[in-house]
């Protein structure tokens, strides 16, 4: 009556069945957890430069340099469906130009098994802070906050802050020569 093949196919038909409705199971039962863990960060002696921007019209720049720290423990964020998580340092400030900039400074992925302890002392920014203008000079309101993304063994790419920042007040003076 039914070959071999129809039996393999209606065992396969079912096996993924069951394998979704597992995968989607996995996904609800940890929708609801939360995602934020407490960090503190810090930046010390912000350095402010004007420099040509020559991926533009040639117009000048801002461009900072600063020493940043920063502690976190993510281990809460760790759950059973997590398999890693990126994450990020974001400076944000408005401008007359942009009413939001965001710059990423910093970032690290920390994988399920891995130290979930983040201490970063006086380290200087691993991606370069430009502006696009002059628009940092004598700012009181750049805002340091740690970001990340979840990425789950099943479901969504899920978007976390942590909980603190810290606000750098550039300086009202450009520096001359090397950083």
């Amino acid at each position: 009556m039914h070959s071999i093949w129809s039996r393999a196919n209606t065992i396969f038909a079912f096996t993924l069945s069951v394998l979704s409705a597992v995968t989607f199971c996995c996904f609800l039962s940890t929708i609801w957890l939360p995602n934020t863990a407490p960090v503190t960060i810090s930046a010390s002696n912000p350095r402010l430069k004007s420099m040509v921007d020559y991926a533009s019209d040639g117009s000048k720049s801002d461009v900072v340099m600063l020493s940043l720290n920063i502690q976190a423990d993510v281990s809460s964020v760790f759950n059973w469906n997590v398999k890693q998580l990126f994450i990020y340092l974001v400076a944000e400030y408005s401008t007359m130009k942009n009413h939001l900039n965001q710059v990423v400074l910093w970032d690290k992925i920390i994988l399920r098994n891995e130290k979930t302890v983040i201490i970063e002392e006086s380290i200087p920014p691993k991606y370069y802070y430009i502006d696009d203008g002059n628009n940092l000079l004598s700012h009181k309101n750049v805002t340091l906050v740690l970001k990340w993304n979840v990425i789950p063994n099943a479901g969504y790419l899920a978007m976390a802050q942590g909980e603190g920042q810290f606000v750098v007040q550039m300086p009202d003076n450009y520096i001359s020569g090397r950083f």
